[in-house]
């Protein structure tokens, strides 16, 4: 089914709204509004795109990763890159998340019993990778 005027404007004003929020977020470092706000904007726009394909642009927040950091930052070369988990707001959305993680672990033929989770609260807009060897932090 096409999409008609009114959701193609709406899917135009949730990309370009998300890509400003994007932009503050990552390179201003300065946010004008919550994960909260901008995790549901997103959603309502990956419904959108999902309904109406047609709408779906490559330049779309749905379609690519943030904005650059900011420029003061180092760079590093990783031997693993760092992963992004996806949002969970709910049980059911949590209960698919325990069910990647199972069938991943096992098509890598690791075999368990019993998976465990740790929770800790969220810092938001810092990712940290801390590297140890033999027992003494070097990055």
């Amino acid at each position: 089914m096409s999409a008609d005027a009114a959701t193609k404007k709406k899917v135009h004003k949730l990309q370009e709204e998300l890509r400003r929020h994007s932009y503050l977020y990552y390179v201003k470092d300065h946010p004008e509004i919550s994960d909260a706000a901008y995790d549901k904007m997103y959603r309502e726009l990956e419904e959108l795109e999902a309904a109406h394909p047609e709408l779906v642009t490559p330049d779309s927040p749905t379609q690519r990763v943030g904005h650059e950091p900011v420029s003061e930052l180092k760079k590093v070369e990783r031997a693993l890159p760092m992963l992004s988990l996806s949002n969970v707001f709910d049980e059911e959305e949590l209960s698919a998340f325990d069910e990647r993680v199972r069938k991943n672990l096992a098509a890598e033929d690791i075999e368990i019993e019993t998976v465990e989770y740790v929770c800790e609260p969220k810092y938001d807009g810092l990712a940290i990778e801390l590297t140890y060897e033999d027992g003494l932090f070097t990055l």
